[in-house]
């Protein structure tokens, strides 16, 4: 497994993303927006934002999406990414997941998403956040 880079933004991560592809050129695996994904009760000028971007980079993704004024403070820089992971079971991704966590703060627990994963995120006692996202 590998680990890929999540980037965060404030509205504009299409705009973000789009540069990178004008530099490194290829298409996006995946561009979802807000509007595309459940309802949940966001107000209507954030519904067009990024929900989720896949873009492949050489032999490496990088990933991201905007955060929803109601789900988070404002992203700045130095807290605007996070460390993903893929571990290749739900009983992998608990005890990392646990182990991430220890002296740090969970942010999403551990649970099935929408998307058809299983997916948590946490900030570690260093101050570093990661999300590990199980594919069922």
């Amino acid at each position: 497994m590998s680990l890929t880079i999540y980037l965060h933004f404030n509205g504009n991560c299409r705009e973000v993303f789009e540069f990178y592809r004008s530099i490194f050129g290829g298409d996006f695996d995946l561009m979802e927006t807000f509007r595309n994904g459940p309802d949940m009760g966001m107000p209507e000028e954030e519904l067009d934002q990024v929900m989720h971007v896949s873009y492949p980079i050489g032999s490496s993704v990088l990933m991201g999406s905007d955060v929803p004024s109601q789900f988070a403070p404002p992203v700045t820089q130095g807290n605007n990414f996070s460390i993903s992971y893929q571990p290749t079971s739900r009983e992998a991704a608990d005890e990392l997941f646990a182990k991430l966590s220890e002296g740090g703060q969970v942010t999403t627990p551990m649970e099935d998403q929408f998307w058809g994963a299983y997916f948590g995120s946490c900030i570690d006692k260093f101050g570093i956040s990661w999300q590990l996202n199980t594919e069922h």
